[in-house]
Parts: structure tokens; sequence; C-alpha cells
């Protein structure tokens, strides 16, 4: 499959998870397949979807497959991102059917998984067509899986926040309060030399949690501020007090049915921890047809 297809998810980072998953799987072997499935079986096996939603995975499936045989053959029906129906046919596998049973689980994991997200993200944007507002993740993954669950956020039409702390200065709560003792009137201080340490490509993010500290910190030159746990009415008067001289992100209690009001603000960007620290894996299934032996 060409990397330009996954859209920035490598095989290197596909691969050292699904190998992972693989060896904590069967870490000396498939007991029940080696005893029970002749080693010149064949077999042919159906992904299927028992409830609707969008595709994300598939590049991870794949790998789950190889990474057990590289014999094994995998066809997909759609593509990352598409939509599907319950009972819509997703895939064709077929090939060897000891490793193919092996890597069925940890396959079905990960696009279960994967394909969770990309649906709940979806949901997201459906709900705030027609606002100016991004739907976007955060770091609330499941470690390892950092690569993989963004890569469905934007299969369901989110996008990405900072990949991790290297990306980005985000300055957030704990760190004011360690730098201001709650202090809004040290906020331009603390704040105001980070843009000469930095390189002019670096993002700078300030979370604030009260109105009052918007002005002290746009006097410092940020890019983003982060309006956290504001309520509605909150929210339109901070976009009116930014009015425009940095993108307003909002964050805290984003749920789907919360999602549209906020957006309606006037902000820039939605965070929402949702996406991928407590979605819920689709229910997919691959039921396998076993080929007459010659």
């Amino acid at each position: 499959m060409a990397e330009h297809f996954i859209q920035g998810l490598t095989r290197q980072q596909i691969e050292s998870v699904v190998a992972a998953a693989l060896l904590e799987d069967a870490p000396a072997g498939d007991l029940t397949s080696q005893l029970l499935i002749p080693e010149s079986a064949s077999a042919v096996a159906t992904v299927g979807a028992r409830e609707p939603g969008v595709l994300s995975g598939s590049a991870v499936f794949d790998a789950a497959m190889r990474l057990s045989d590289p014999e094994i053959s995998v066809q997909w029906a759609i593509a990352d991102g598409d939509r599907f129906a319950a009972g819509d046919h997703l895939a064709t596998v077929t090939g060897p059917a000891r490793p193919l049973l092996t890597g069925e689980r940890v396959g079905l994991n990960l696009l279960q998984r994967m394909s969770g997200i990309a649906t709940l993200a979806a949901q997201f944007v459906a709900e705030t067509a027609g606002t100016k507002a991004r739907i976007v993740d955060i770091r609330k993954t499941t470690p390892g899986l950092r690569a993989l669950e963004r890569y469905a956020v934007r299969c369901g039409g989110g996008h990405n926040h900072r990949f991790g702390l290297s990306d980005a200065v985000m300055a957030k709560d704990n760190h004011l309060a360690v730098l201001t003792g709650g202090d809004p009137a040290k906020l331009t201080e603390v704040l105001s030399g980070l843009r000469d340490r930095l390189s002019h490509t670096t993002h700078i993010e300030v979370e604030v949690d009260r109105l009052e500290q918007i002005e002290p910190v746009l006097a410092a030159g940020v890019d983003t501020i982060l309006l956290d746990n504001f309520s509605l009415e909150d929210l339109r008067t901070g976009v009116q007090l930014v009015a425009g001289r940095a993108l307003v992100e909002a964050s805290g209690n984003v749920r789907v049915d919360t999602v549209a009001p906020i957006a309606e603000t006037g902000v820039d960007i939605i965070s929402a921890g949702a996406l991928t620290h407590s979605v819920r894996a689709l229910d997919l299934g691959l039921d396998i047809a076993f080929e007459p032996q010659s």
C-alpha cells in the first residue's frame, strides 16, 4: 500500500505496534491452531460490519495478516474514511489458515478501535457543520497507539492537535500556577520572553480558565488561546475579547451532544479528549470458510 494512501501513518509506525501486539498475543505461538489446524490448510475469510460506521485501520489489519504470514492476501471493498452499513462486506482475506487465525484477533482489535474513533470523529464533525470550528483530538490517547488513533480521527474528518510535548509550547493551568501563583497580572511578564527563545515556526498556545486572563495572555503575543471549561456565554465573550488577535480554542465538557452550541459561539478550534480516551470499538467480525483440501 502506498504511503500517501494512509496519510502520514508510516509503515514503521504500523508494524511496530502490530508486531508488539502479535508477540503479546502469541509469545510462544498459537497453540490451538498448531494442534488443530493442518499446516497445509488454506482459508478464505470475510471481514464484515455488524453495525454502521466509518472505516479506519485497513493498513493496520493488513499488517497483522502480513506479519503473521506474507502469503496472506487482503482485498478491501472500501477505503479508509468511507462509510459502511451494518451487514456490509468490508474485505476478503485469503491465505494459509494457521497464521490467518493467529493474526485475526490483533487485526480485528485494532481495526475495531480505529473505526470506532473514525466513526465518533465523523459524528462530531457532522454536529459542527456550517460553523468554522475545527474538531481536534488531544494527547489523551492509548499509550503506544497515538499515531494509529490520531490517524483514525483524520479518517473521520477531524484534525490533530500537537502530536506530543516536543511539538509546540502549550502552557496549561499547572504551568501557570507554578509561574504566577494564580495572579493574572504576572501572565504577560512570564510569557512575553517565550517568542525570543523559540524558532519562528514554533506555535505558542496558552490555556486560561477565567476571562480576566485573556488580555494579559494576548499581550504576550501568543498564537492560540485555549478557553478551558468556559460556559457558552463566556465563550462568546472570550471570542469577542480576542477579536481575531489569536486563534481561539474551546475545551472541556465536549461531547457529541454539547459540541454544536460550543461551535456556534465562534471559536476556531474545539478539542475533545473523548475522541480517543473513551471511544467504543465498533462491532466488526471475521468469518472463515475453509477451502477444501486438494
